[in-house]
């Protein structure tokens, strides 16, 4: 909207709030009318806000002259009506509480020098939790710039832990691919997946309907205690010219995420295991003779086993299904031709990205078999939607630990968080499948 059209609304609002104040201090509202005169202060407070919140997006400066001036207007009229309280208001006029209330909304919207855009505020709350965590102020200081802080933790501020999350959804495919529900508290979500078997009869009923057979898989999603840890030097922190909260912030970011990962793709962490995670319950595929990547003639073998990877899921899932691939498959693939010799991989339809025999293709390190195991290729395919995570809101805290690190001078930072996230389908439509290149089934 045009900054001019706006300061214009800005002032005709606050002109009319002065208007009823004026009328107040006169004793001019009566008891009968307060009700609406109430709800129209309310109003035009909202409005007033909602103007000088715009204003200062666009321009920080020409908010806080628009309140300055309404302000100004306001102070003029302010001494006017302390004096004018005779009989005939006591008689018409408002009781003390009714007047009160009416003159402390009219202050408040009239109030508007502190008014910040919304990216100010959040520059300011990012700005004090990073400068807490690395200890440049108190936790009184914190409290007072809006950082929830106690018992030895901070609670990360919204705008961060959207932040985090947002990098983990970049980082991580099952998050970008999968179903999130958020939860505000930690308690277990369930998750039901059920196929039922319908009845049919052409002829007229004579018995009563008999029971459909269902069988259901239920699946509660349980938040784990959930932290990753990183650590800065003493000396780093101590050195002046070097941004060191954004480094810090950055690195548990990354440290977060890279747990996070572990725990959905392979959920393979000592104290820590995820039955559910990607690797575990995506249904194997195995090759009937296994193939050699380095042997001649492999591209035909491996192209017929992608084919009969793609007619494993079932229709309904096959519609939604898709690829992830980790790094060493995709390079197989960008090497690879179909029967006629033509790429294996297509650029998808939007530009972005790869096709594979019709459906997307995204890739991730996150796939490989193991943490050290970059090389075998690894394919999934199916519908990353049926895997659901719990994200608790409000969960995420960091804590700084000093003593722990003390003999190598250094400042750990631990993040803590609750959540879960697991591959969940009916055992009638397996969801996701998993394709170990050279694989075969074990004992045959």
């Amino acid at each position: 909207m045009d900054k001019q059209l706006l300061v214009a609304l800005q002032k005709r609002t606050k002109a009319r709030l002065v208007e009823l104040r004026t009328k107040i201090e006169k004793n001019e509202v009566r008891e009968d009318d307060i009700a609406s005169v109430q709800t129209e202060i309310e109003e035009l407070a909202e409005e007033a806000q909602a103007i000088a919140e715009t204003l200062a997006s666009l321009d920080d400066e020409g908010t806080e002259e628009g309140g300055e001036d309404a302000g100004a207007e306001g102070e003029e009229s302010n001494g006017d009506g302390e004096s004018r309280s005779g009989n005939e208001g006591e008689e018409r006029g408002l009781n003390p509480e009714q007047r009160s209330k009416a003159m402390n909304g009219i202050k408040s919207a009239l109030s508007t020098r502190n008014a910040k855009s919304t990216k100010n505020r959040e520059k300011e709350i990012r700005s004090a939790f990073a400068n807490f965590v690395v200890g440049n102020i108190s936790e009184a200081e914190a409290r007072s710039l809006g950082i929830e802080v106690g018992n030895g933790s901070v609670t990360v501020p919204e705008v961060i832990a959207s932040e985090v999350i947002t990098y983990a959804q970049e980082e991580n495919l099952l998050r970008k691919y999968g179903s999130i529900h958020k939860t505000t508290g930690n308690v277990k979500y369930p998750v039901l997946v059920k196929k039922a078997k319908a009845n049919v009869n052409k002829k007229e009923r004579t018995t009563e309907i008999s029971e459909t057979d269902i069988e259901f898989d239920e699946v509660l999603l349980d938040p784990a205690e959930f932290d990753a840890l990183a650590t800065v030097t003493k000396k780093l922190l101590k050195m002046s010219g070097v941004n060191v909260e954004e480094i810090v912030v950055e690195e548990l970011k990354k440290a977060y995420v890279e747990k996070e990962i572990n725990y959905m793709f392979r959920g393979d962490d000592a104290s820590n295991e995820n039955l559910g995670a990607l690797q575990k319950k995506a249904v194997a595929y195995y090759e009937t003779e296994a193939i050699d990547v380095n042997a001649a003639g492999y591209s035909q073998k491996l192209y017929q086993q992608l084919v009969k990877l793609k007619g494993q899921p079932v229709t309904s899932v096959l519609k939604k299904s898709m690829w992830i691939i980790n790094r060493a498959a995709l390079t197989i693939l960008e090497g690879m031709t179909d029967t006629t010799g033509r790429p294996l991989l297509h650029e998808a339809k939007d530009g972005v990205g790869y096709t594979l025999l019709g459906h997307k293709v995204d890739f991730t390190d996150a796939a490989n078999k193991t943490e050290t195991d970059h090389t075998t290729p690894v394919f999934y395919f199916g519908d990353f939607s049926a895997f659901h995570i719990q994200d608790v809101i409000g969960s995420l805290e960091m804590q700084k630990l000093i003593e722990k690190f003390s003999g190598t001078n250094k400042v750990g930072f631990q993040i803590y968080n609750l959540l879960d996230g697991q591959l969940i389908y009916s055992p009638f439509e397996p969801a996701v499948y998993r394709y170990e290149v050279a694989l075969v089934k074990p004992g045959v």
